[in-house]
């Protein structure tokens, strides 16, 4: 897992040199052909970076973007008007019966298929009108790392292309070398907490949100550790109730008209007795944990993350754990 995060910098820098005109084109298509209604079809740490590309789609395109419950199709059999509408799957394997499905119903039904996915010969990747690969070469690791980056770069490059916007597009460019300087961040102050843990709640707010989940995904996955992931703004209406003396939390307090919200719950948090780690980028005084930054502030998950996996790989080691084979797990998930 460690090995693999840690390579990810590498395979975005290969990912960025292909595909772009494939990714300018899908754009002019998108532009010239707007579609009337956009979904995402995915599952697990997929579905948070399809949660990153949606809010991406809505902040800078101002599009609507549903995820599709895939049962209502591969279960129920609805009769789902699919002419004219958007469906993008994110899928490392591009073998779940439940992601597959979906993408050919909506293309015989007249929609726009999307996949990105990282085995570019897989059933979902011959299944989609597009099939943009991730080039995050083969993962090893059950936990999926690289390959969840690359699905975030992914995203981006779908939002920025259809966006038309230079300076973003332009921003990605640097990934590579943030992604490499991410891998240095210092979160050893997470081990001392979270080494004796038996939960923890993980926080985000708008775009850190799909990194709440992904991260309580990874401590359970990992670590064995009941992890829930909140928005900082439900956190009163319920969750509230779980804050006792010592109960530890993470915070992704990223850039953006968030963070400030954020800061005032860690603050409050700490209030109340929880092992706040607050983890801002180096500007934030009270932070537990620095945050690297991309060059633009709708970049920074992807950064964030990095420095994510590479605490989450040491933390699962330091609890006597294999974070390659975790229990019960396997590489591929196949549902129906």
């Amino acid at each position: 897992m460690l090995e693999e995060a840690c390579s990810a910098s590498a395979h975005v820098a290969i990912q960025l040199a292909q595909d772009r005109d494939r990714y300018a084109e899908l754009g002019r298509r998108l532009r010239s052909e707007p579609p009337t209604s956009i979904l995402t079809v995915a599952r697990g740490s997929s579905d948070h970076a399809a949660s990153y590309c949606a809010y991406l789609i809505m902040a800078r395109l101002g599009r609507i973007v549903a995820s599709l419950p895939m049962s209502l199709l591969t279960l129920n059999n609805a009769p789902l008007v699919a002419r004219d509408a958007l469906a993008i799957a994110i899928s490392q394997s591009g073998q779940s019966p439940d992601v597959i499905a979906p993408i050919r119903y909506f293309r015989d039904g007249g929609a726009t298929t999307v996949a990105l996915v990282n085995d570019a010969e897989s059933p979902l990747a011959t299944s989609a009108e597009w099939s943009m690969p991730l080039h995050a070469g083969a993962e090893l690791s059950v936990a999926a790392t690289k390959s969840f980056i690359a699905s975030l770069v992914a995203g981006a490059l779908l939002a920025g292309h259809w966006q038309d916007d230079p300076a973003f597009l332009s921003a990605l460019d640097a990934l590579p070398e943030a992604l490499d300087a991410a891998t240095r961040c210092d979160w050893s102050e997470a081990l001392d907490i979270l080494t004796p843990a038996t939960n923890i709640m993980v926080v985000g707010r708008g775009i850190s949100f799909p990194l709440a989940l992904e991260a309580a995904l990874k401590f359970k996955e990992t670590s064995a550790i009941q992890a829930e992931a909140f928005s900082g703004a439900e956190i009163k209406h319920g969750p509230m109730a779980l804050i006792e003396e010592g109960y530890p939390l993470l915070i992704f307090a990223t850039r953006g008209p968030t963070q400030i919200g954020l800061l005032k719950l860690a603050e409050e948090m700490r209030g109340r007795g929880a092992k706040v780690l607050l983890a801002a980028p180096d500007d934030v005084a009270e932070r537990n944990l620095t945050l690297p930054i991309a060059t633009n502030p709708d970049l920074d998950p992807i950064v964030a993350i990095q420095a994510f996996y590479v605490m989450a790989a040491h933390l699962a080691a330091a609890r006597g754990m294999n974070p390659d084979q975790p229990r019960h797990l396997s590489k591929v998930t196949k549902t129906s």
